[in-house]
């Protein structure tokens, strides 16, 4: 009979059992079958185990591409050494990336997920990016995943780790979706607020903000959603400055790059690429046709190519925004950590929700409380019912 006694935590973690005369004992890892060779029990470095949910807004959201209620969303959840690490990735339908995509091609790459020896979340993104060249929203959440569980192994807060000084940072702003200027009064007035930023992209943008201006003396924000021709945004651009608005976000179709270069040329309010900025290579695209990027967690595929897109974008003189895909307190806690390096931010996911998936983060009219714990620093709940 092979010897009973447990391994030790360090040797349970590693990719294979050393041909020592030892069993690993009784060690039951995400439901996956470890074949014996030669005396030896193959164990995974990691276990992996996810959890999809529909998570409900508080209100209809509405954006020039439709109106939705509900948030679907992917939590991963990764296993190393005694301690777990989390990631979140939200589906957006105009992405063709269900949470049902994500899950199949976890199931499908499982044991490459699960048997990585994770020492450097940098190097698991480049193996992610190899593994899921067509998901970065799952190479996102896995990358958050692998931060969070580095900083808990470090025992410090990821803003700590970069060595970033947590009391800098933007106040975030509060979207406020399309709707009947009477509705979108009513969201104003339900969350006092800073900043807002409005979403536009509809006939009647400029009776919209003209009204919600009567309303409230906070900074206004602009977000077309790709919505506007390039004659309709140098109409309306210079009524918006008038009217308080900050900065204007994605005012063209993407792939309008002529009539950006127009627009950026004329515009008295700054640009920023939002649809026209996704994954690293657009940094540099857009220098010239954009004064800012507002970069998505989930669209470039996580933490770590975002910080190179920070890195780029400063390089280029460039303002940096990084934006909610209306995220949980999980994806958000990324966000916030990343708040010291950022002249804006759009991290209001957690208050859309009428139920949250963490605890952890903190807002004050507009003030984000970065959490201190390590890792992301938030502590995963789930909610009452696991879809």
């Amino acid at each position: 009979m092979p010897n009973s006694k447990v391994f030790p935590e360090w040797e349970r973690s590693s990719h294979f059992c050393k041909k020592a005369g030892k069993n690993p004992g009784r060690i039951v890892i995400s439901a996956v079958v470890h074949k014996r060779r030669e005396g030896c029990l193959n164990l995974p470095s990691m276990q992996l185990r996810y959890y999809h949910y529909e998570l409900a807004f508080r209100h209809p959201f509405t954006i020039s591409r439709g109106t939705k209620t509900h948030q679907p969303t992917l939590i991963v959840e990764l296993e190393h050494r005694g301690l777990t690490g989390y990631g979140e990735a939200p589906a957006i339908s105009y992405y063709n990336i269900p949470v049902e995509k994500m899950i199949y091609d976890l199931e499908s790459k499982r044991s490459f997920i699960e048997r990585y020896a994770l020492t450097d979340p940098e190097r698991y993104w480049h193996y992610l990016h190899h593994l899921f060249p067509d998901n970065s929203f799952l190479v996102c959440a896995l990358d958050m995943a692998a931060w969070d569980i580095t900083g808990k192994l470090r025992q410090l807060p990821l803003y700590n780790m970069w060595k970033l000084d947590p009391s800098r940072g933007p106040k975030t702003d509060y979207t406020i979706g399309i709707d009947t200027v009477d509705k979108m009064v009513a969201k104003m007035r339900e969350m006092p607020w800073p900043i807002y930023k409005i979403k536009l992209g509809s006939p009647d943008d400029l009776a919209i903000m003209t009204a919600l201006r009567k309303n409230t003396d906070a900074i206004f924000r602009v977000d077309a959603n790709a919505g506007w021709t390039l004659e309709q945004a140098q109409q309306i651009i210079p009524k918006l400055k008038e009217l308080g608005v900050e900065f204007v976000e994605q005012p063209l179709e993407k792939g309008n790059w002529e009539g950006m270069k127009v627009l950026y040329k004329e515009s008295s309010l700054p640009l920023i690429a939002d649809e026209s900025c996704v994954h690293e290579a657009d940094v540099e695209k857009c220098r010239g046709f954009f004064h800012g990027i507002n970069i998505k967690l989930t669209k470039c595929s996580g933490i770590t190519p975002a910080r190179r897109m920070i890195e780029a974008a400063r390089g280029f003189g460039m303002k940096v925004m990084v934006g909610s895909m209306n995220e949980s307190s999980v994806g958000s806690a990324a966000i916030a950590h990343l708040l010291p390096y950022l002249d804006y931010v759009d991290m209001d996911g957690p208050l859309f929700l009428k139920e949250d998936l963490a605890t952890g983060i903190t807002f004050d009219r507009g003030i984000v409380q970065i959490p201190r714990a390590a890792g992301l620093g938030v502590k995963y709940t789930g909610l009452y019912e696991k879809v």
